[in-house]
């Protein structure tokens, strides 16, 4: 990764986190480049937060490039593993949001067809694609555009 494109990861994540905690909708951070020992490789999620009302661990993945269908591998191995590794036995399953600079609709919307883990690409089908009982207690597509459109980028 190109150290310019890190920056705009890491003015990124500041931007998300803050935003989420100051939703007060039950977030609390968890953790930036949260490290996961899988088998002998390690490996950091971007950010991580447990939702107080769901009783759930919440992934977000950003790429600061545009979305590609194997972006949601990823995302979907680090639910995966903090399923396996963090929740606890009355926790609920883990939900994961990849938030990307750009994305092509049509590939999102095939690249999230069969995924049976709630996840979400950026503002798109983040809603649609979670069971009702999430829907209520996350941010709405709208508030995530709001803010990602307000958010221009910068590094300072």
């Amino acid at each position: 990764m190109e150290a310019q494109e890190r920056e705009i990861e890491r003015a990124l994540v500041k931007h998300v986190t803050q935003f989420l905690l100051e939703l007060g909708a039950g977030f609390a951070f968890v953790g930036r480049q949260v490290l996961l020992q899988v088998g002998e490789e390690e490996f950091f999620i971007d950010l991580l937060f447990y939702h107080l009302k769901l009783h759930c661990y919440v992934v977000i993945e950003l790429k600061a490039d545009k979305f590609k269908p194997e972006h949601l591998g990823q995302l979907g191995f680090y639910m995966t593993a903090v399923d396996r590794q963090m929740k606890a036995k009355e926790d609920g399953v883990t939900i994961g949001l990849l938030l990307c600079k750009s994305k092509d609709k049509v590939v999102a919307e095939y690249a999230l067809g069969d995924k049976s883990q709630p996840m979400g690409i950026a503002e798109y089908k983040l809603l649609e694609s979670l069971p009702v009982p999430l829907q209520t207690q996350l941010p709405s597509i709208e508030e995530i555009e709001r803010e990602l459109m307000g958010f221009d980028g910068g590094v300072g």
